[in-house]
């Protein structure tokens, strides 16, 4: 297939690693150029656009530099329109223009399921975490977790040997934490590890929620076992909410704080768990129609130029605190196809950041 090409890929991931543009942007100049060639040659006209005329895109011997750097790993990047990207997480606003990947693909065709929960877990809930993935992935599902501490271990352990992905917030060759290396390395020859980051790239703590997402993403459903409220485990139930997909908690003692989270979202509606067959009654109704979707994710809405007096209304309508685009829309009272191209201007300029619930503020 073409579109694979190492030139097409060096391209998609040099229009990846430019500045300032983000997966929806990412998406957005490919559906409006047709190709990360023509997108990236557009780029300094639409940051001129947007207020920013010393426009650079990423080094390309940088691109090159990390394309070798994962085939010395032995791993491979995945684009968004290519077929083996995972089909859940690729309908999904915020997929991740690339993944990178090592181990077993075919995992990614099975029915997903996510397991989180606290890093400072109780013996008892990694021992049920443990028990609940080892039959999920005895049952033919996928089990999804972040490898962290605690639960994230305990349901990695527990699924290995049937199927286990892992999504780390590092480069696929840095272990975090330290102590699940031997279990890292495993999960990459056994089962399947996914980075967002370049190679040698630490985890740093605003790669955490972005791991998160891709976790929600991938998953049918998302399993919380022991959470303590606003921890990241409740982040990834929230976001696997938004996405439409199953939300379900394990119910614990009201006397324990990291029950509290898992409490907290059964009172809101969450599933309440006690064993796999509570999981996949939740899953399996819904599996065939969720993985039967088209291979692309570029689909937009045909491009339209925004003239200065169009840019004025619409800055005039941004301000430091996030709003969502439909708002812009409405108040502007402009095509959505003009607003959109203001916006990407406007990013692209260094003058715009975009955040989670399709919303946008001004940089700060």
């Amino acid at each position: 297939m073409a579109d694979i090409e190492p030139d097409h890929r060096a391209a998609k991931l040099r229009l990846l690693r430019t500045p300032n543009i983000g997966p929806v942007s990412y998406r957005q100049l490919i559906a409006r150029f047709g190709s990360a060639a023509a997108a990236l040659d557009a780029l300094p006209m639409l940051a001129a656009k947007g207020g920013r005329r010393d426009f650079r895109a990423a080094d390309p011997r940088q691109v090159e530099r990390e394309l070798a750097a994962i085939e010395k790993l032995g791993a491979r990047p995945i684009f968004l329109d290519e077929p083996a990207y995972p089909a859940l997480l690729r309908q999904t606003e915020s997929a991740p223009p690339m993944l990178i990947v090592r181990g077993h693909l075919e995992l990614l065709d099975r029915p997903m399921v996510a397991i989180v929960g606290a890093r400072n877990a109780s013996a008892a809930a990694c021992r049920f975490a443990r028990g609940l993935a080892q039959q999920l992935a005895g049952e033919g599902a996928t089990v999804v977790s972040g490898l962290a501490r605690g639960i994230d271990t305990a349901a990695h352990v527990g699924a290995l040997q049937g199927g286990t992905v892992a999504v780390i917030a590092s480069g696929v060759d840095i272990a975090y934490p330290p102590e699940n290396e031997a279990l890292q390395e495993k999960i990459a020859i056994d089962g399947l590890l996914i980075a967002e980051q370049p190679p040698g790239t630490e985890p740093l703590a605003r790669h955490f929620p972005s791991r998160n997402r891709i976790i929600a993403g991938l998953s049918l459903g998302t399993v919380v076992v022991e959470a303590a409220p606003k921890s990241g485990s409740l982040i990834t139930a929230r976001i696997a909410a938004e996405l439409g997909r199953e939300v379900m908690a394990v119910p614990g003692s009201p006397l324990d704080p990291r029950a509290q989270g898992c409490n907290l979202l059964i009172r809101d509606g969450a599933i309440l768990i006690q064993n796999a067959a509570d999981v996949l009654e939740q899953i399996r109704p819904i599996d065939a129609r969720a993985v039967a979707q088209p291979i692309g994710g570029y689909a937009a809405e045909p491009p339209e130029d925004a003239s200065d007096a169009e840019r004025g209304v619409i800055l005039d309508l941004l301000g430091h605190t996030a709003v969502a685009v439909d708002e812009i829309i409405r108040l502007s009272g402009l095509p959505s196809a003009v607003v959109q191209t203001a916006l990407l201007e406007l990013e692209l300029a260094g003058r715009l950041e975009r955040h989670a619930g399709g919303r946008v503020s001004l940089s700060a």
